[in-house]
């Protein structure tokens, strides 16, 4: 079907300006993106899967402006011993980052694809972002591929010692970046992922995730407190037989955000857990779109979702569970709750359950409201002073999101950067 007028028009003033990279053994992928970009245009707020979210500054010409954002606080996970990856405004910079070696992971820039013979990558970068377009178009995804300047490439052999963590520096109030990670967990093969930092004034952030039978891999996100950061994150996985895979992602603060994930579960007693908290205070505006698609027998899905909003801040959750013919024993759960701290604030929902075999166990449920008087009572009849109570009942309302953590010290340190983040709302 041919696009309408408009969406054509902004679809190719976007990309008037942009210049695919000439990066060898991807450019063939890179070409086909770009053509599903053509064919499906950018997002409009006309569209189903944008209705609550407009799209207009994610897609116009020219980068809004972002004020370079430093509170003083120490960058989220810099007490854990890790490997440091540091992309500054959308470039691998090789001196603030670690030696790319570790045990048990190959590591390569994305530009390095092409200079080894046969890199598993090369067949791979583009393809779950190609699969995920099917049944949601998804153009920011595919804009992402086309047009990534850089990434890396992660293939886990076996267990490291330490986490992969991802950092994303900003440095110019104008920068518009994309980048593209690919990741590949082979049998058995186990990592952490971490993933922080304000990376851009516009930031389009993709990655993809095959993990092979029996492997493992969990990935946390920290998005911080800048006020002004604009960004659209997409994750796509695939998950073999008896594998795990379990993401959480905290949003504090930004104009907007929208992260999107897709996951199929390919494999027999494959594990998927996608959950997120996002506290947002005035101008902000956070949006999760999930997507996870049951495609065998006997695997298990998690989507938790908790947003604090106030001052007018708006939260937006869309997720489906989709079980295909076949996929007997599915256990698939979804909820997603806000806590409205005012009258102004908005939590905007669209749960979906599909479901085409008839031995399942699939539930989801939405609740929103203000925080609870009673609880909030209790607290102070016992001394606590109002905002601390409130604090502990907002920390309360999280957790069973952030539980879906399961390494002990990276749940505690989310949940000392949401103390921080209420400590930061009061002033």
């Amino acid at each position: 079907m041919a696009l309408d007028d408009t969406k054509h028009s902004a679809t190719e003033a976007r990309l008037a300006s942009m210049v695919v990279p000439d990066v060898g053994c991807t450019s063939e992928a890179r070409q086909e993106a770009l053509a599903r970009l053509r064919s499906m245009g950018l997002p409009h707020r006309r569209d189903e899967y944008w209705k609550f979210t407009r799209p207009d500054t994610l897609v116009q010409p020219e980068p809004p402006q972002a004020a370079l954002f430093d509170d003083g606080e120490a960058p989220v996970f810099d007490s854990f011993d890790r490997l440091k990856i540091v992309f500054v405004d959308g470039m691998f910079d090789p001196e603030l980052s670690d030696d790319l070696t570790l045990e048990g992971v190959v590591i390569d820039r994305l530009e390095d694809v092409c200079c080894s013979t046969e890199h598993w990558a090369e067949d791979f970068y583009g393809t779950l972002e190609a699969a995920g377009q099917v049944p949601v178009d998804r153009p920011l995804a595919a804009l992402n591929t086309a047009y990534a300047g850089d990434g890396v490439t992660i293939r886990v052999t076996g267990r490291p010692s330490k986490p992969i963590n991802l950092i994303y520096t900003h440095e110019a109030t104008a920068s518009d970046v994309f980048l593209h990670h690919v990741v590949r967990v082979e049998e058995g093969a186990c990592a952490t992922i971490l993933e922080n930092g304000p990376a851009a004034a516009r930031f389009n952030n993709c990655m993809e995730v095959d993990v092979a039978d029996g492997g493992t891999l969990h990935v946390v996100r920290a998005q911080g407190r800048d006020h002004e950061r604009r960004a659209v994150t997409n994750l796509f996985a695939r998950l073999g037989r008896e594998s795990v895979f379990k993401c959480f992602t905290l949003t504090a603060n930004g104009v907007l955000t929208r992260n999107e994930c897709v996951v199929t579960l390919t494999g027999d007693d494959a594990v998927a857990h996608v959950a997120g908290a996002a506290m947002g205070d005035g101008d902000f505006h956070q949006d999760d779109t999930v997507f996870i698609t049951h495609d065998a027998e006997r695997c298990e899905s998690r989507q938790v979702f908790k947003k604090v909003l106030s001052n007018g801040a708006v939260g937006v959750f869309q997720g489906k569970i989709l079980v295909k013919p076949g996929a007997q024993k599915t256990d698939g759960y979804q909820i997603s709750q806000s806590m409205l701290l005012d009258g102004d604030s908005e939590f905007l929902v669209k749960p979906e359950l599909e479901i085409y075999a008839d031995d399942v166990a699939c539930s989801h449920g939405s609740t929103s409201g203000a925080i609870d008087e009673d609880a909030l009572y209790y607290l102070r009849a016992r001394g606590l002073p109002k905002d601390i109570a409130t604090d502990l009942l907002t920390l309360a309302f999280v957790a069973e999101a952030v539980e879906e953590i399961e390494d002990d010290a990276l749940r505690e340190e989310i949940n000392g950067q949401l103390a921080t983040w209420l400590d930061w709302r009061k002033g």
